[in-house]
Formats: C-alpha cells, sequence, structure tokens
C-alpha cells in the first residue's frame, strides 16, 4: 500500500453508520532506519559473494552479533520482532562450518540440525537454506526436511548423508532420537542445533520440548559432540532465562534489533451493538456465543470488515480464535462480497470473492501448502486463519492483518501483526487491526490500549521438572542409553527421585551403574509431545471414504460428537458417529439450517495441598494438585439464523479425569454472611461470577489465554467446607498458569476487580462475567455479588 492509505482505510472503514465510533484507539508505529554492522572475518567467502549479488553488503547489528557469539560456541538466542533477518544470523556460521571441509581438507566436517515447531515453517526454511547454499556453490550442504511426511528411501538418504536436517520436535522424540545409532555419522559431527520460533515452546508442549532436547545434548555428548544452541524467537521477556530453561545450560542473549521497520498503522476496534430485537449473529467460536448479547460478534465484524477490505483489492490476512471462526470469517466474507458483487454487477468483485479462504490445523498438508503458495503469490487476497500462520513462513506483499479476538499473549499479538509490512514500503503503509470480542480481556485493551502499546511482553512458561511430564521423558533416556548414576542431573534435581519410583514401580530396572529399560513396549509412546490427549481423531466422509481432516483427541467430544454439525472450507458436514476407540468420526454431507453446541458438566477434587498463605479476614489462598472431571453430557441445537434453542440432545460419552494444578481461594461462610452481605441463594451466582471474570483476566499475567485455563467455583467445596473459587491449568500435571496466579494473586485480583467495576452493564455480560466457554450456561451469575466478594479476597498488610 502506498504511504498513508491505512489511515484512508481506517477512515473509509468507520463511516457507514453501522460502525461509526468502532475505532477506540489508533497507534502509529514509525518507520525505523537499519543499522549494519560487518560481516564477520571467518565467513566462508562464497557466502559474502552470493550475499553481495542479492545486494546484501553488511549484516544488521543483531545477525552480527548472534552469529560471532554461535561461533565461538555460545549458546545464544536472537530475540528481535517479525522480520528482523534472524535466519541470516543461524546460517552464517552453520553454512559456514559446513562449507569448511571443502576450503581445507583439514578442517573437520559439521553438520547442523534444525528444529521448528511446525512442519510447514521447516518445508518453508529449507527453500531459503537451500536458495542460500546453492547460489553459493556450498556443495556440502546437503539439505533435507525429516519428518512424517519424509518417504522412506528419502529417510535412509538422509540419515547417511544429510549435513544440514531440519526436523520438528515430534520427529526427534519418535524418528531420530529412539534410533540414534542410524544416525551415528551425523550426531559425531554435529556443530549447531538451531531452534526456530523457540518463544512458541511454552505450557506443557514446552516442557516436554525441553526434556527432549536435554535428550538430544545427551545423545550427541554419547556421540562425543557438543553442539552449539542457536536460539530465534519473537520478542519476549527474559528470552534468556527461558532459552536457558529449554534448553538445560546457559545461554546468552541478543536483543539490540538493527533491523529497519516498515510504518505501521495499529487500530484497536470494538464492534458497535446491535439494534435491540434483532436476531442473534453466529456464535464466535466453538463453545457459542449467549443469546443475550446485543454487540456484534468479532466473527461477524471480521468478516464484514475483510469484505470491506478485499473489495478494496487489500491483500489480507484474519487470525481467528477457533478452527470454526476462521471457517465462519471467510465463509462470510464471501458471502457479503458475492452480494456486493451482485447488486453493483462487478465481475471485479465476483472474482475476489472467490478468492478468499480458510485455513486452519485439520487440513491435510496439501491443502495448507496450496494456500500458501496461493497466498504468496496473490492469487488468494484473503486468508482467514487460525493462529497455525502465526509463525514465520515468509508471506511478503501482506497490505492487512486482522486480528479478531485476543490471541493470548501480547506476544502473540505482535508476532501476528508483524506479517505485514515486510517490503518497507514508507509511513503508514500497513495496517494491523484488532477487533475485541465480548470478552473481558478484549475488552479492556480495546480501553486500555496502555496493556499493548508500550507494554512488555510476557515471558514463556513452561516447567521441564513438571514430575507428569519427566517420567515418560526418562523412560525413553533410559531405552536411548541407560541413564548411568550421576548424569541424571542433566534432567534435574529431581529426576534422580523419579527414577528411584519408576524402578520401585518396576518400570525401569536399576542397577549399580545407573537405570535401564527392559519392557518390550517402546518407551517413547508413552508420551505426547502436543498434550492433545491422545491419538487424532480422522474425520471421513462415510459415503466417499475420503479423509476430510483431523482434529485432536481432547477436542473430539465437544467439535465430532454424534449430531455435530463439522464445517471445512465453507462446506458442512454433519457426524454420524464418533467411535472414541477407533479415533474417527464418520460424517456426511449436509446444509443444515441449525448449529451445535456441546454442554458438559465439570468437578473438581483436591488431591494435594503444595503451598497455602493466610490472608485478610480467614480468607486462604491455596496451590496444589487437583483432579478436575469434564463430562460431555449432550447439546443444543440451535436455529442457524435466529440462534433460538431448537432441541437438546443427551450423548452417552464417558467422562475425562484431569490431573493438573490449580490456585484457590477458601473462604469461610460466617465472611460472605455478614461483610460481604451474600445470603445462600446469592453466593454460588457471586462466586461463579468471580471466578469467570478471574479467569479471563489471568492473561495478562501469564503467558497464557483463557481457553488454557479452566475454573470452578462452589458455595461449599467438599474438600474445603467452606466457599472455594478453583481455577486450574487445562494440561495434565499443570503448565505453570495457577502457579503464576499464586504468585501474583494480588495483582491479579486488582485487575480484576477493576475489570468488573468499570464494565458499565447493570447485571453482567460477556464483557465482564458472562464466559463464553461456560458449560453451565452462564447460570447463576451475579456482577455485584462478584464485586463484593472480589473486596474480600485481598491479601494481608
Amino acid at each position: 500500500m502506498r504511504p498513508g492509505r491505512a489511515h484512508d482505510l481506517l477512515r473509509d472503514l468507520s463511516q457507514p453508520p453501522t460502525r461509526r465510533g468502532c475505532i477506540t484507539h489508533v497507534e502509529d508505529l514509525p518507520r525505523r532506519e537499519g543499522r549494519t554492522g560487518r560481516f564477520p572475518e571467518w565467513t566462508d567467502p562464497r557466502l559474502l559473494e552470493h550475499l553481495a549479488d542479492r545486494g546484501i553488503t553488511a549484516p544488521w547489528i543483531h545477525q552480527e552479533q548472534a552469529a560471532r557469539l554461535a561461533h565461538v560456541g555460545r549458546n545464544v538466542v536472537l530475540s528481535t520482532a517479525t522480520a528482523s533477518g534472524k535466519s541470516l544470523a543461524y546460517l552464517l556460521p552453520a553454512l559456514t562450518a559446513i562449507g569448511e571441509r571443502s576450503l581445507d581438507p583439514a578442517a573437520r566436517r559439521a553438520t547442523v540440525l534444525y528444529l521448528s515447531p511446525t512442519k510447514a515453517l521447516a518445508a518453508d526454511q529449507m527453500t531459503n537454506i537451500v536458495s542460500l547454499a546453492d547460489g553459493a556453490g556450498i556443495r556440502d550442504a546437503r539439505v533435507a526436511v525429516f519428518d512424517g511426511d519424509t518417504p522412506t528411501e528419502m529417510r535412509r538418504w538422509i540419515r547417511r548423508h544429510g549435513s544440514f536436517v531440519l526436523t520438528n520436535p515430534d520427529m526427534l522424540h519418535f524418528g531420530i532420537l529412539p534410533g540414534h545409532e542410524q544416525w551415528a555419522h551425523f550426531f559425531r559431527a554435529l556443530r549447531y542445533v538451531v531452534i526456530d520460533e523457540c518463544h512458541s515452546y511454552r505450557g506443557v508442549f514446552g516442557s516436554h520440548v525441553a526434556l527432549v532436547l536435554r535428550r538430544l545434548r545427551r545423545v550427541a555428548a554419547h556421540y562425543r559432540a557438543d553442539p552449539t544452541f542457536i536460539l530465534a524467537s519473537a520478542t519476549t521477556a527474559n528470552p534468556e532465562l527461558s532459552a536457558s530453561r529449554l534448553i538445560g545450560a546457559e545461554v546468552e542473549a541478543v536483543t539490540e534489533d538493527g533491523s529497519p521497520r516498515a510504518g505501521l498503522t495499529f487500530g484497536l476496534w470494538e464492534p458497535g451493538t446491535r439494534t435491540p430485537g434483532a436476531a442473534p449473529e453466529e456464535p464466535e467460536d466453538e463453545e457459542g456465543a449467549q443469546e443475550h448479547t446485543l454487540r456484534r460478534s468479532a466473527t461477524s465484524e471480521a468478516a464484514a470488515l475483510l469484505a470491506d477490505l478485499v473489495a478494496r483489492d487489500v491483500q489480507t490476512l484474519v487470525f481467528a480464535r477457533s478452527r470454526r471462526g476462521a471457517e465462519l470469517v471467510s465463509d462470510g466474507a464471501r458471502r457479503l462480497l458475492g452480494e456486493q458483487a451482485q447488486q453493483r454487477s462487478s465481475a471485479a468483485l465476483a472474482d475476489r470473492s472467490g478468492r478468499i479462504a480458510a485455513y486452519r490445523g485439520g487440513y491435510l498438508a496439501s491443502e495448507r501448502r496450496d494456500l500458501e503458495e496461493a497466498l504468496r503469490s496473490g492469487r488468494l487476497r484473503a486468508l482467514a486463519s487460525t493462529n497455525a500462520l502465526e509463525l514465520g513462513i515468509d508471506i511478503a506483499g501482506l497490505d492487512a492483518v486482522m486480528i479478531a479476538g485476543w490471541p493470548g499473549t501480547r506476544a502473540s499479538v505482535w508476532q501476528q501483526a508483524g506479517r505485514v509490512g515486510r517490503r518497507q514500503d514508507g509511513d503508514g503503509g500497513a495496517l494491523a487491526l484488532f477487533v475485541a470480542r465480548e470478552d473481558p480481556l478484549d475488552t479492556y485493551v480495546v480501553h486500555h490500549p496502555e496493556a499493548l502499546f508500550g507494554a512488555p511482553v510476557e515471558a514463556a512458561v513452561f516447567d521441564p521438572a513438571n514430575p507428569y511430564v519427566m517420567t515418560p521423558h526418562l523412560c525413553a533416556a533410559a531405552a536411548e542409553l541407560p541413564i548411568r548414576e550421576g548424569t541424571e542431573e542433566v534432567f534435574g534435581p529431581t529426576a534422580r527421585e523419579l527414577l528411584l519410583t519408576l524402578s520401585q514401580r518396576g518400570v525401569l530396572r536399576h542397577r549399580a551403574s545407573g537405570w535401564y529399560w527392559t519392557m518390550a513396549e517402546s518407551a517413547h509412546d508413552l508420551t505426547d509431545l502436543r498434550g492433545s490427549g491422545g491419538e487424532p481423531v480422522r474425520i471421513v466422509d462415510a459415503g466417499s471414504g475420503v479423509l476430510l481432516g483431523t482434529v485432536d483427541a481432547a477436542s473430539a467430544h465437544t467439535q465430532v460428537h454424534d449430531g455435530a454439525v463439522y464445517l471445512h472450507q465453507g462446506r458442512s458436514f454433519v457426524v454420524d458417529h464418533l467411535d472414541t476407540e477407533r479415533a474417527v468420526a464418520f460424517v456426511h454431507r449436509e446444509d443444515p439450517l441449525h448449529s451445535t453446541h456441546p454442554q458438559s458438566t465439570s468437578s473438581i477434587r483436591v488431591r494435594q495441598v503444595e503451598e497455602q498463605v493466610a490472608w485478610a479476614d480467614g480468607v486462604t489462598l491455596c496451590f496444589g494438585v487437583v483432579d478436575v472431571t469434564d463430562h460431555v453430557t449432550g447439546y443444543q441445537v440451535r436455529d442457524v439464523f435466529t440462534q433460538a434453542v431448537l432441541g437438546q440432545h443427551p450423548l452417552d460419552l464417558p467422562p475425562r479425569t484431569l490431573t493438573t494444578r490449580g490456585v484457590w481461594w477458601v473462604i469461610p461462610r460466617e465472611l460472605t454472611d455478614e461483610q460481604a452481605e451474600l445470603p445462600g441463594e446469592e453466593l454460588p451466582g457471586a462466586l461463579h461470577a468471580a471466578e469467570h471474570a478471574a479467569i479471563s483476566m489471568l492473561p495478562l499475567l501469564a503467558t497464557c489465554d483463557r481457553w488454557d485455563i479452566g475454573g470452578v467455583s462452589t458455595a461449599m467445596h467438599e474438600d474445603t467446607g467452606e466457599p472455594t473459587i478453583f481455577v486450574y491449568d487445562g494440561a495434565p500435571g499443570g503448565a505453570g498458569f495457577a502457579r503464576r496466579g499464586f504468585e501474583d494473586a494480588a495483582a491479579w485480583l486488582r485487575a480484576t476487580a477493576d475489570m468488573i467495576a468499570q464494565c458499565s452493564c447493570l447485571s453482567g455480560c460477556p464483557a465482564c462475567v458472562v464466559s463464553p466457554k461456560c458449560g453451565n450456561g452462564n447460570e447463576p451469575l451475579s456482577k455485584a455479588g462478584a464485586s463484593h466478594l472480589l473486596g474480600l479476597l485481598r491479601p494481608a498488610a
């Protein structure tokens, strides 16, 4: 886009009467000039010549600093903005090391292992690396992707001849470390390990990856290799601490970004209210919107804005909060643009309406690659995606990004916004737009821009010492190589106790020399790095037998239960049967005039109190281990146009129990009676509303969003004997989110109370205490009671 057009677009988008007043804040991020350094003197001269031919005569200062640190063997994390050229920082030392032998036969052989969180990013990086290595004539750089899609014959060639191997943590865990003997040639020469987009390794997934990397270091040491780790990250808080925790070794951070930045106009957009009495709109996500909402949904608003942007030929990427949301945004934009084309008899608009698509996990790999290429080439003018496109796949030329709903962290906001403005085309030449959902946190952000602009990004939260995560990795490590006495400290100080427990249970065999895996089963099948809860469920067209896609096991009960409506690229399917034993859902093509919305019940038990703090007036704050049982009991059928409830159907699905960590407040009943003036009939609603509000605000402190955590409240809990509010991590063993809430409880509760007080509604709404994920239909709720109750939950002076 030309300079200044972003402001013009915002003005135009705000003009229609139904959208007036939607913009709550506009932030102009100015263009920044780049600062260059010098290529290190050790850089392969062939690389220098090829880079000069491409117009690159000097690196940015952060590229030079990171490359120099890696070259002398110091682990380094490069934490700079999206599109700041982090790839060159690791490719300079990596390709120079691989090419040394062709320049000096006496030089030792070198190999490089590259890890990315997604297959798509690895495939994208391979194209860049091959282009650079071939252009420089570094023939020893035999670059290849080794993942689940790699053919068997190609895998043999890579093991024997690959010198720059790109893979992901899952394949490292399941396909490389278990058979490391076949990789002996590669491991003996391992010089560098590159970990791209390392900020994405957080929560339980981050804990798993941290232990996989400790196993990698252990196997490398077995072959007498001591690789240097080079980590690339989006801007994040304390990157050296997170990176050190990730690899289990000291890491030095490079954070001074020398790259130029194009001007970016960033708008905060709150959808306006609908006309009272108008039909409710499409739900914003799988759990559905609430029937009493009067504000336009972010999904509907994003679809309308996307149609207007594409009508103006602005190539746009929309990030939606869910798979269903991405489908609804793309389908709604196509429909609206098609209607405009008919009204204006415009062939151009009709053509553009067919160049809008959805992109999400669960699509087949071939579908995703085709969509990525179509977006790069410009054939697609818009794509509505989940966060699957958040990572650094090179998509240049985008004019605008729309973020429909808070993505969980400030780091993700800036990562998603960074997908535009890569062409350096002048001040104000790129547009980012955050569209708020009817959600307490979203509403808070659009009315408090200081919560986003100028605020530090979050640190990655994960816990490699989590015993639920570490236990299967100790088994996998013992299967790879016996864990010798005195060497278990690579896994952390708690590893020895867990090893002794495993040997007492007969899982590992303990000898004087160490611990051994002796079972016939594969130790590597004991864990799931992604925490998806088991084998992905395949979605199959019952008539043709065609595989449409997949859904993770943890979501199957809510997304593809019997009778569920499933969306795929604008087409509707109805689930005939979910076979939980075979992990397959059979569907048929249908365009029903209804949508489906699962209903569930939840209960919680305290297994162990690990810490507790006495607060004012007898209130107790606790942290510990809890068992959470969720049970999808049925689903509602709602009219697709009015969202009126047409019926309710029971489901016969087994309950799912999660053992995790939680934080909870125990409030003496006499305190609520005397000081909060909450009689027995009002207390459940007050507790429930306070729980919802607390869940919605925890992401301000922890690296999570409300979908990573859950909560339960009760007027008399069977384990505490008092009114209790629980907030827990939604992953086995915990992910560190509840721990962060326990540590910063005062700030957390203060923000929660302020958010409720500032909401202008009378009795509670989706912007304060109504939750889009409540399994009890948001009943009962008391906003006033929650406000009184939160006044009691204050720490002692």
